[in-house]
């Protein structure tokens, strides 16, 4: 398996969580496991791949422990690193913006020479409008765990199982 990275913020634990779930799917081993609160960005380089996690606050706001990491991540260079994204959002309050912080790393990390991976579609979803929307797919796993709990550890293993055919092997 090519040497993985997860690295997430969170703020109420979900997608601690949500990592935690994909870490246990994909066997990445704790150490692995980067909490952007208490790392630098510098921390990516030994891995060829990035799992990167972030949910979305308010109307399509990042977690707040993204904002620094991603001003410094995308300055780096990430050419020939694979980049998976993953994120919580509320599909039914904030139905207009849901998982829209997944669509700003995209999009900030878009020039750093970084392949993506690991689209989701999305009619498994109910929800108005995402930044995390590109041809029609999520540019990650979305979650909705604040109202659809009951289809998470699906969506995870679905999405790992993705991962693993496409980039992990």
């Amino acid at each position: 398996m090519k040497k993985t990275g997860i690295f997430y913020g969170s703020t109420t634990g979900t997608t601690e969580s949500v990592a935690e779930k994909i870490a246990d799917r994909l066997g990445i081993a704790k150490e692995d496991i980067h909490n952007v609160a208490s790392t630098t960005p510098d921390a990516v380089q030994p891995y060829e791949v990035l799992l990167l996690g972030c949910s979305t606050w308010g109307v399509g706001e990042m977690q707040d422990d993204w904002n620094d990491f991603l001003f410094k991540l995308k300055d780096l260079d990430l050419k020939g690193k694979t980049v998976a994204l993953f994120g919580c959002g509320d599909a039914l309050s904030f139905g207009s913006s849901f998982c829209d912080a997944l669509g700003v790393i995209y999009h900030e990390l878009g020039q750093t020479g970084c392949d993506f991976t690991g689209e989701v579609e999305t009619s498994d979803y109910q929800y108005d409008d995402s930044q995390a929307v590109v041809d029609g797919k999520f540019v990650g796993l979305a979650i909705d765990d604040n109202n659809e709990s009951e289809k998470t550890d699906e969506r995870v293993n679905r999405w790992t199982e993705q991962l693993k055919q496409s980039i992990l092997n």
